[in-house]
């Protein structure tokens, strides 16, 4: 593949407050409780494999499903499990979940080993039985990305953008954990027979881009690229228009185009399961915001309560008004303290009355201004008025389907408008009433 650098279409500029990238990641005890749900992914929910009163190891196997698309869920503590039962998730999806109370043992199963990775088919169901998707943020299973059936990819993308302010999980990855990552590009490389790699790091972060450029001096598959600063060009298909120039097609895949992308994290994860036949149990999350005191990235045990990490960073009830899940542009407020830890979450932010915005929104004056900003080329001044409107139909024909929920429109709004809001509600909607039309 030849590379070929573009500027992203639309997007904005923002204050980068990467203020703990230079803060070794710690490591969060093992909390009293953790609430795991089966719904930690994009597709299908897994049902429940283990009962109440069952005692469990770290890695066992707690849901699963026979869908495609979908990926199993592991236990991140050794334990009992004391209750069953069904929740709403941040996001808003139903889930079942299994509460565990830790035995502070982390016996881990005993028939836990190195999968067999010696054929493309079997890697393909490591992949699988790893539980790994995408840490992004996105949640995709990766066995259903690197299964590219007869299609070979031209090329493997590496996503170290990291662009969104705050977040810096991917960062300390890189510098902590840069050797084993560069190995897991080069695994994946080697099992799904692509010829070339690049790794994507902004220009805001060339502590990053020096080392991955130092690890892979030997190594000619791998490139590592340094790309302006901007936002969003770390959503999937925005950064590969930025590498090779290639649009990924409505309703398209990127495979559609000749790429895979993998999330840096998503790879690190993958070799470590490689290595250890051990699955997806922890991750790494940045936590942030001036209701936290002691701000960092920690890796946390999947299933955590967001109300052990606000207490073990110093949480301050009385300046936090608010705790979003993910970064400021596309990070959901949890309703809860009570909220677990999915595989999702890359970070916490716990915001105060000065980290917020509480300007009232008032009617849109059609200055096309989310226009401009729209990495995706949509209309979301129109794709707001008929949300509000409920007008399905209208959703559809503009494309309301192929908004990345960036927030690129929102925050550069005069009005204020609650644009990524209506969209969500908007999608729910056109989803609904094409189930009930058949």
């Amino acid at each position: 593949m030849t590379r070929k650098f573009k500027n992203i279409k639309g997007g904005v500029t923002l204050p980068h407050k990467k203020g703990t990238s230079e803060i070794s990641t710690k490591i969060l005890p093992i909390p009293k409780l953790v609430e795991i749900p089966m719904q930690q992914h994009i597709g299908a929910c897994c049902e429940v494999l283990v009962n109440k009163g069952d005692y469990v190891y770290v890695g066992q196997v707690l849901g699963d499903t026979a869908k495609f698309v979908s990926a199993p869920i592991h236990s991140s503590v050794s334990g009992k499990v004391i209750q069953i039962k069904d929740i709403i998730l941040y996001n808003g999806s139903k889930s079942v979940s299994i509460i565990i109370e830790p035995d502070g043992k982390q016996t881990v199963l005993p028939d836990i080993s190195k999968p067999d990775i010696s054929t493309k088919e079997n890697f393909l169901k490591a992949v699988r039985s790893s539980g790994l998707t995408g840490l992004g943020g996105a949640g995709f299973p990766a066995h259903v990305k690197l299964d590219t059936k007869d299609r070979i990819p031209e090329a493997l993308i590496i996503n170290a953008v990291e662009c969104e302010p705050y977040i810096t999980c991917d960062y300390r990855a890189i510098i902590e954990e840069g050797r084993e990552i560069v190995k897991g590009i080069e695994l994946i490389l080697d099992k799904l027979s692509i010829s070339k790699s690049y790794i994507a790091v902004e220009d805001n972060k060339p502590a990053a881009f020096t080392l991955l450029k130092e690890l892979t001096k030997d190594e000619p598959r791998i490139e590592t690229v340094m790309l302006s600063t901007k936002y969003p060009q770390g959503a999937e298909k925005m950064l590969i228009y930025a590498l090779t120039g290639r649009e990924v097609p409505m309703n398209g895949l990127p495979i559609d185009v000749g790429v895979v992308v993998m999330n840096v994290t998503s790879v690190l994860a993958l070799f470590k399961y490689c290595q250890t036949g051990m699955p997806l149990v922890s991750r790494r999350v940045t936590v942030e915001g001036d209701g936290v005191a002691d701000k960092g990235n920690y890796q946390v045990v999947l299933g955590t309560y967001i109300k052990d990490i606000f207490e073990y960073c110093k949480g301050d009830n009385q300046k936090t008004l608010k705790v979003l899940c993910g970064g400021p542009m596309m990070g959901i407020t949890a309703e809860s303290y009570e909220t677990p830890v999915i595989k999702q979450n890359n970070a916490f932010l716990f915001m105060t009355q000065e980290d917020l915005d509480f300007i009232e929104e008032t009617a849109c004056i059609r200055c096309g201004r989310c226009i401009d900003a729209c990495p995706m080329g949509l209309m979301p001044l129109t794709l707001n008025k008929y949300a509000l409107a409920k007008m399905t139909e209208e959703l559809e024909k503009y494309h309301i389907m192929n908004c990345i929920e960036c927030g690129a429109c929102s925050y550069v709004c005069p009005a204020k408008r609650h644009l990524v809001q209506s969209f969500r509600v908007g999608k729910d909607l056109l989803k609904k009433a094409k189930v009930k039309n058949g």
